[in-house]
């Protein structure tokens, strides 16, 4: 999921309704692969840590969060793993624990965040203490709470996501690369449509960077530079779920150590070169994202169907170059489009080959939840050194 305003060189989002295709029963496959350590934490695609209402290639983990003062403590899952967002940001409805606003003066700071898709996150900013697996407290840092009736009234942030069971997921855990999710740009000026001071109205404000909602990965005082998302390959039918790891730290232990992998650099929108059919596109990684979105050119090379989804008459095998901002390394991806409508006619939830077209945005090139499949991907924070380079970067 990426927030469509570009800011402190970030990114954009895209979660596609699934046409119906939520949790079903079936007695299909669910591979899986096994990642230990006290830095890895279970990731399952529509699987045991999501919520009741899954939508199609849902990646999903745990979290836990305490009041700022460790009096309470609470296990939220259904958390959408997203490299394409920072920070950790959870439905007002599924929170228990008292959380503790982050003010300016007596106002309350409140975020509205779009995404590509048209939806939108609005609430305010508060403190929590954050554990990701068996690793150290991160405390506290800024979250959002994600609220519509925040600030009721407030015209700032319009139509946002209202509750778990329509989104689809109790909240988000961004891991991208970078530290906050604006930085500087929000930092030293208005006019981004992202931060707010709420009292009696809601009006757009500069946010110190400590003050916005942290990565909470790069807060941690081990295995802070980065992660590694492990997830099983899939029969090319789909599977009714997966299970792999999300895994904390690049190098740091012998569960993140790279290997035969190639590090692709990003320019300052956080994309590298995605070069398919003759054109080149701005690529990125997003398992926020559960399909593979990109227009192709021409875009009658695949029909669509509901709107958001390519149904070819049969699977389609294409091959795409990845190349480094900076032009090196470069790589060719092979990937497959199948008819998104048998998907939907199966029992399955989880694809490595669905996609869709990117809308407005047709020279992105988004590498959504399905590139991910039999793969290790790594992604490396602002800054933040490993054996693969220098954040921000991906690797696999």
């Amino acid at each position: 999921m990426r927030s469509n305003k570009v800011l402190f060189p970030f990114l954009i989002l895209f979660l596609v309704a699934d046409c119906g295709g939520g949790s079903r029963s079936s007695s299909g496959s669910s591979p899986s692969l096994t990642v230990t350590g006290d830095n890895a934490l279970s990731l399952t695609v529509n699987g045991s840590n999501c919520s009741s209402n899954p939508y199609i290639n849902e990646p999903c983990v745990s979290v836990t969060v305490c009041s700022p003062d460790n009096s309470a403590c609470q296990t939220i899952k259904g958390i959408l793993l997203d490299t394409g967002d920072i920070g950790l940001r959870l439905f007002k409805q599924v929170l228990k624990v008292p959380l503790t606003p982050v003010t300016n003066g007596t106002d309350t700071i409140a975020e509205c965040v779009q995404y590509a898709d048209g939806s939108l996150n609005w609430g305010p900013v508060e403190t929590a203490n954050v554990i990701l697996g068996n690793e150290a407290t991160v405390q506290p840092i800024p979250i959002q709470v994600i609220d519509s009736n925040f600030a009721a009234g407030q015209t700032v942030c319009q139509n946002p996501n209202r509750d778990p069971g329509s989104s689809g997921f109790n909240g988000s855990l961004g891991v991208g690369f970078y530290l906050q999710d604006c930085g500087s740009a929000c930092a030293s000026s208005t006019g981004l449509g992202q931060y707010y001071s709420c009292g009696s109205g809601c009006v757009e404000t500069t946010v110190a960077v400590n003050n916005q909602v942290q990565n909470p990965v790069a807060l941690l005082p081990h295995d802070n530079n980065g992660v590694v998302v492990e997830l099983p390959s899939l029969p090319s039918s789909g599977a009714f779920s997966a299970n792999g790891a999300l895994v904390l730290g690049i190098g740091t232990q012998p569960n993140n150590t790279p290997s035969g992998v190639n590090t692709y650099d990003v320019d300052q929108f956080g994309d590298f070169t995605t070069l398919f059919n003759g054109f080149h596109y701005g690529g990125f990684i997003d398992s926020g994202s559960n399909g593979l979105f990109f227009t192709p050119s021409p875009p009658s090379l695949l029909p669509i169907c509901h709107s958001d989804w390519y149904c070819p008459s049969s699977t389609k095998t294409f091959t795409a170059t990845n190349i480094g901002a900076s032009g090196s390394p470069s790589g060719s991806v092979s990937f497959n489009i199948a008819n998104f409508d048998s998907l939907l006619n199966s029992s399955n939830n989880v694809s490595a080959d669905i996609g869709g077209p990117v809308g407005p945005t047709p020279d992105l090139f988004d590498w959504g939840l399905p590139f991910f499949f039999g793969r290790k991907v790594y992604i490396g924070v602002e800054n933040r050194i490993s054996g693969l380079g220098t954040g921000p970067y991906w690797a696999y």
